[in-house]
């Protein structure tokens, strides 16, 4: 059997972080089995459904990598297509019109509450013949579901889950305006997608067996299921706005990486040994479903920060300027020219290990792309006093015929602080106030490097010149 598999959004909002987890699992699963993964875009909520998620969707799985095959499937468009399998249902007597008017269904609600029962239509024209129908009254079609014995699905993930069939009443299939309802499309898409397994959240386990009833209506081989656990906040409730970002393209504005995101979403309620950094091949290579725990997984902000330094870390730095580019110019007001790139790549190496995200790593870059007269932080400015500017005033000749190299720069400035019966570290600090406008900065004579001759010379000569 060839795996097909889908993701089957709803296009009300942004692609939710645990969306996404359900895509890569899908994903991954084709991958590894050789198979299919499709996307389908359940859009049959008119009023909530809108085309900018739409493309929030499509923008954050393009995002994380995670390619379909086939055109993608519009779920409103198929309407015809549901509707003719309610009919083909009610032609096999596994369905039967129902003339209830929204009074009676309400009636038979308060009904049940009162006498303590469960909410469910009491099949009131399940065996009636429609000839005793109300005159003009539109009758929805409901589901003729079994009524004793159990549905039985054995989940990949949870396992054998059972219900009584008397717990399950006879749902609408198509409502009386003649619009399917969603467990009706969801059964005839998988069918004629020939969807194999449907890897999903696990609050859709209910669903599962009401599907699993008009699988077995129309005749259709019902597909291998798979509920995954929700993803919980560190709390342990789910996973929420009060919790933090929710949307996908929320990480990316923060700064996380593609590639950390797989990762991450991959070791939420998922493992392979001990591996907690896990390249995407490896993932293919490794992912199958009884590795899937039944419990919730936890968020962790702070996992998923570290696990993106790593990935900072091992990024190429020309691509990392090319992201770090966009942030810098958006700051500045105005594009980096080639000078300021060329800095901003010779930086990069010694900036990457000491950012968790793309914005910290932007945010550390931009004194190599600063304009000149640099910024000045307070805490700069409280070691560039009216002595230590005067002290770089008097190093600037001994730095304008410097070989210019990290090493020789280091004994340069070591030897003249020596000379004026100095620490390494009152020169060393003033410098770093000048050149990078902060306290904290890679290694001074690396920055020096990065800037070049005429860089420095210049911050320094601003710096020397200031009357302040």
């Amino acid at each position: 059997m060839s795996v097909v598999v889908r993701f089957a959004p709803s296009p009300t909002g942004f692609l939710h972080i645990g969306g996404a987890r359900t895509a890569l699992f899908n994903w991954l699963f084709a991958k590894h089995h050789g198979g299919k993964f499709r996307l389908r875009i359940e859009d049959t909520d008119r009023q909530r459904s809108t085309k900018a998620a739409v493309d929030a969707i499509i923008d954050g799985l393009s995002w994380l990598e995670l390619g379909w095959d086939g055109d993608i499937v519009m779920q409103f468009e198929r309407a015809p297509r549901h509707a003719e399998a309610a009919r083909q249902l009610l032609a096999t007597g596994n369905a039967y019109y129902c003339y209830c008017t929204p009074a009676e269904l309400e009636a038979m609600r308060e009904k049940a509450r009162a006498e303590g029962r469960s909410v469910r239509y009491d099949g009131t024209w399940r065996d009636r013949d429609p000839k005793e129908a109300p005159p003009g009254v539109k009758p929805a079609i409901r589901l003729r579901a079994p009524q004793t014995g159990e549905t039985v699905i054995n989940d990949l993930v949870q396992g054998t889950v059972t219900v009584a069939n008397a717990q399950l009443d006879d749902l609408i299939i198509l409502r009386s305006d003649g619009t399917p309802t969603y467990n009706l499309s969801v059964v005839v898409d998988d069918h004629d997608m020939g969807i194999t397994h449907v890897i999903r959240g696990d609050d859709h386990l209910n669903n599962a067996f009401r599907q699993t009833q008009i699988y077995r209506g129309l005749g259709w081989t019902v597909p291998e299921f798979a509920h995954v656990p929700l993803i919980h906040g560190p709390d342990g409730a789910k996973l929420s706005k009060r919790h933090g970002a929710l949307g996908v393209d929320a990480y990316r504005d923060m700064g996380y990486l593609p590639e950390t995101l797989r990762n991450y979403l991959l070791r939420l309620g998922w493992s392979h040994g001990d591996a907690e950094i896990i390249s995407t091949a490896q993932a293919i290579e490794w992912f199958d479903l009884d590795a899937v725990g039944r419990a919730a997984a936890r968020f962790d902000f702070a996992k998923l920060a570290n696990l993106n330094g790593h990935y900072l870390r091992e990024s190429a730095d020309t691509r990392l300027v090319a992201l770090v580019a966009p942030r810098l110019e958006h700051t500045l007001g105005q594009p980096l020219d080639a000078a300021q790139q060329s800095r901003l790549l010779a930086g990069i190496p010694g900036l990457k290990p000491r950012a968790k995200t793309l914005v910290e790593l932007a945010d550390i870059a931009r004194f190599y792309v600063e304009r000149r007269p640099i910024p000045i932080d307070d805490k700069a400015k409280a070691l560039l006093s009216a002595d230590a500017r005067r002290v770089l005033a008097e190093l600037l000749p001994a730095l304008g015929g410097a070989d210019w190299s990290t090493a020789a720069l280091e004994e340069l400035v070591r030897s003249f602080a020596e000379g004026r019966g100095l620490k390494l570290g009152a020169i060393a600090q003033p410098l770093r106030a000048a050149l990078t406008g902060s306290t904290s900065s890679p290694p001074i004579f690396e920055v020096m490097a990065v800037l070049g001759r005429d860089g420095t010379l210049a911050r320094l000569g601003d710096v020397a010149a200031r009357q302040d």
